[in-house]
């Protein structure tokens, strides 16, 4: 069987899908997946050893030159690359108009989320079949949902296996905590006064603390922190998401706000602490056996907090 897969972005969400991609792997031995995605986030599908190829579409930068006329060589390249195969399925995940609109490009019946259940209802007009998915549950598990639904096995009721195969990057000088401070919205981020004192106590009981960014903005915030945690906390560069996998990988934890990086995190295995402040954890928290969230809506953990929490995966102490 020859699955397309449609899940674009961001971060967050296509790691949010790995765990579905693991069960049809498992329910429908044999089975070839491709994945269509933003190049920004393509390196998270190709570590996962059931992806056959990933298939980049430059959604974002399309919209915003529709006109363009590399906008539509890419659009015409992407079609050429998607028609060469007759897909046994097509599944998008994302439940937008322009994912299904994207999605329409392949050969193959196009499945997705109904119009009760998607995010955008008009996405469902596109689909040749609309699947239910229950709102009040994890994006994880409505996405193991469709995933069941799409290829008629049951719904499996273990713990998330989010299968990504990352090879470690090189020595980093003894255990550290990996701290993911950035994000995308002001309103969800850590005062850097909280995050001074989190990374000395973790100093105390022996921890590094590494601090990746993106943008200039992020790494400028970066400095700032490592300045209040002194010797042992470090900013690090500006690097790519397969490298950066590596790193999380060797992190004896991982503690940070609500952005993608902190669900790869979790899904590396790793100890994970979320904070949330302006979003909801039930929904789109961490999701894996050895994971705690904490906060919600209009909500700012506290140092304390998120070193009890901490301790109760077995690291440190809350002292």
């Amino acid at each position: 069987m020859h699955v397309l897969l449609v899940k674009t972005s961001s971060l967050g969400d296509v790691v949010h899908n790995l765990p579905m991609v693991t069960d049809m792997a498992v329910m429908r031995p044999g089975i070839v997946i491709d994945w269509l995605v933003e190049p920004a986030f393509a390196d998270i599908p190709a570590m996962h050893p059931a992806i056959r190829s990933v298939i980049p579409a430059d959604i974002r930068r399309w919209l915003r030159a529709p006109w363009d006329r590399g906008t539509w060589r890419g659009v015409r390249a992407l079609r050429a690359r998607l028609t060469k195969t007759t897909y046994d399925l097509i599944l998008d995940t994302q439940g937008l108009a322009k994912s299904a609109l994207i999605a329409r490009l392949a050969r193959g019946p196009l499945y997705g989320p109904d119009r009760h259940s998607a995010r955008e209802p008009l996405a469902a007009a596109f689909y040749t079949r609309g699947l239910p998915m229950s709102r009040d549950r994890h994006a994880v598990w409505r996405n193991r949902m469709l995933g069941a639904g799409a290829l008629g096995y049951p719904l499996p009721e273990t713990m998330p296996d989010y299968g990504l195969a990352v090879p470690p990057s090189g020595d980093t000088g003894g255990p550290f905590c990996i701290a993911f401070h950035a994000t995308s919205r002001a309103s969800k981020l850590w005062p850097p006064g909280h995050w001074g004192m989190l990374g000395q106590a973790l100093r105390r009981q022996g921890f590094r603390i590494l601090l990746p960014s993106g943008s200039a903005r992020e790494q400028a915030a970066a400095a700032k922190i490592t300045a209040a945690i002194g010797d042992g906390a470090l900013a690090l560069p500006r690097t790519g998401i397969r490298e950066l996998a590596g790193v999380i990988a060797q992190a004896r934890m991982a503690v940070g706000v609500d952005t993608g990086l902190l669900h790869l995190a979790a899904a590396l295995g790793r100890p994970t602490v979320g904070i949330f402040r302006d979003s909801d954890p039930a929904q789109t928290g961490v999701l894996a056996r050895d994971a705690v969230n904490l906060g919600g809506l209009r909500s700012c953990p506290t140092v304390d907090e998120v070193r009890a929490a901490l301790a109760r995966l077995g690291i440190g102490d809350a002292a």
